[in-house]
């Protein structure tokens, strides 16, 4: 068996990005992945002419230039702007909260100050209280209408339990812009891959050698000693055999479908807010490179329960499983070989900007 300076477990972009920077300074790379492709939950495919989010939607945003220039050296990026739509039982709203919203669900508000006046009014109900779940924290935000038709169906959806059984801390703060503004993020820089996400990951892994449909748990002894740093981007608790219990997360199921048609819902986003849809969300991937192909392709993303060997893509950081994961994170610090990262490793969600602001931190400890 050939020695490594580096073993990465996972071909994500947060092993990728590091992997980049370390087979640039001339260091022996193997990627090893247990899927049948790289770019883990980024990976697109080529179907119909389009590009399929093969996971979900991943909509690249950032407010640091240092990043988006880095993953411009890989892909042309266009300017696709995130405006999902909410449909709650056939009515449509934009998102995030703006003013276009309010009129839809308001119809006599239409100016800034008005829509200031009737949420404060909505969240008058929780004046003198401390929000003691998610339910009582967005009503105390946006009132008890943009609540119930925006947020309690999709919450409870996406979590698997009751918006009154999930901690308040999950909505810290809700967006309610006071202008006509669909814009979802605030970034200064937003976009989309031309060609899709797939072959920043190749580019970046270019100088490392890559196994695909190799689960790192079947010679987890054998790839321990074979390199001087192990980059380890699965979940942490099966890394420790689950000493100390097993972790919650959340996982998803997709259904993807072509259709004989060239426009099934006009945006590339629009979730379901209801309850009674089992679904979140329809994704429409060829408006996300403004597609004008003959046919389309959407994918219908549901929330599901997860159990090991089911693929894990939400942490459920509740106070119980963040509890649990600080036994692991002090077991990982005792670690001199391996080092932990990407959203299972860590235990928490990360949008793409900040995986690479945290592999690069690794980067900087590893000297690279």
């Amino acid at each position: 068996m050939q020695h490594y300076d580096y073993i990465f477990v996972g071909a994500g972009l947060f092993s990728a990005t590091i992997a980049h920077e370390a087979a640039k300074r001339g260091k022996k790379c193997l990627v090893i992945e247990k899927r049948s492709h790289i770019a883990g939950n980024i990976y697109t495919q080529n179907r119909e002419g389009i590009n399929v989010h093969e996971y979900g939607a991943h909509i690249f945003h950032t407010d640091s230039k240092k990043i988006w220039d880095f993953v411009n050296q890989f892909a042309t990026f266009n300017r696709y702007t995130n405006c999902p739509m909410a449909n709650y039982k056939g009515s449509l709203y934009n998102l995030p909260f703006n003013m276009n919203t309010f009129n839809k669900i308001w119809p006599d508000v239409v100016t800034p100050e008005q829509a200031q006046k009737r949420i404060a009014e909505q969240a008058a109900e929780m004046k003198g209280k401390t929000p003691q779940n998610l339910e009582e924290q967005a009503i105390s935000l946006v009132g008890r209408d943009i609540y119930e038709r925006l947020i309690k169906g999709y919450t409870q959806k996406q979590w698997g339990r009751p918006c009154t059984a999930l901690p308040a801390s999950i909505i810290k703060r809700l967006p309610v812009r006071l202008t006509f503004d669909n814009n979802y993020f605030n970034d200064a820089y937003q976009g989309i891959p031309v060609g899709g996400y797939t072959q920043i990951i190749e580019k970046m892994l270019s100088g490392c050698e890559v196994l695909l449909n190799t689960d790192f748990f079947d010679e987890k002894e054998k790839w321990l000693s074979s390199a001087d740093k192990i980059i380890y981007t699965g979940t942490i608790d099966r890394f420790f055999d689950y000493s100390q219990g097993e972790l919650e997360y959340r996982s998803l199921r997709f259904e993807t479908e072509t259709l004989d048609t060239p426009n099934f819902q006009g945006n590339a986003v629009i979730n379901y807010t209801d309850a009674d849809t089992p679904f979140t969300r329809i994704i429409e991937h060829k408006h996300f490179e403004f597609g004008t192909q003959p046919k389309t392709i959407i994918t219908r993303e549901y929330p599901a329960k997860w159990k090991q060997g089911d693929e894990p893509y939400y942490a459920v950081n509740d106070e119980k499983n963040t509890a649990l994961y600080k036994k692991y994170e002090e077991l990982a610090a005792k670690q001199d070989k391996v080092i932990f990262g990407g959203r299972l490793g860590l235990y928490r969600y990360f949008d793409m900007d900040d995986t690479i602001e945290a592999a690069w931190k690794v980067c900087k400890t590893l000297g690279l």
